[in-house]
């Protein structure tokens, strides 16, 4: 099942330890990500859907929330339980999220 999840809704989750990923391309996400979120880009993800974790909410995050619908849709049809997060990391800034540069 893929529905959206708020700025809010990705805070609490990340405070239980939830798995955030970035699905925009490797250069944006180093040029800042939400913190602890992985980089899958959008344009890797249909050969790479093994690597998001199952029996688990995955919250996926892009820059306003066009891809991360997109990858949203993608792996829910793969069975994955995801959230796309609307607004993306510019909401996520413009609410005083903790943001990382680079790409560790």
């Amino acid at each position: 099942m893929s529905t959206d999840a708020t700025i809010e809704q990705l805070k609490q989750a990340r405070a239980t330890g939830a798995v955030v990923i970035d699905v925009r391309e490797s250069d944006e996400y180093a040029e800042g990500h939400v913190v602890g979120a992985q980089s899958l880009p959008l344009s890797q993800l249909p050969t790479r859907t093994q690597e998001v974790p199952t029996g688990q909410t995955v919250y996926l995050v892009c820059q306003g929330g066009g891809r991360s619908s997109q990858a949203a849709e993608l792996l829910s049809a793969a069975g994955h339980d995801v959230r796309s997060v609307a607004g993306g990391t510019t909401a996520w800034i413009e609410s005083g999220g903790e943001t990382a540069a680079g790409h560790g």
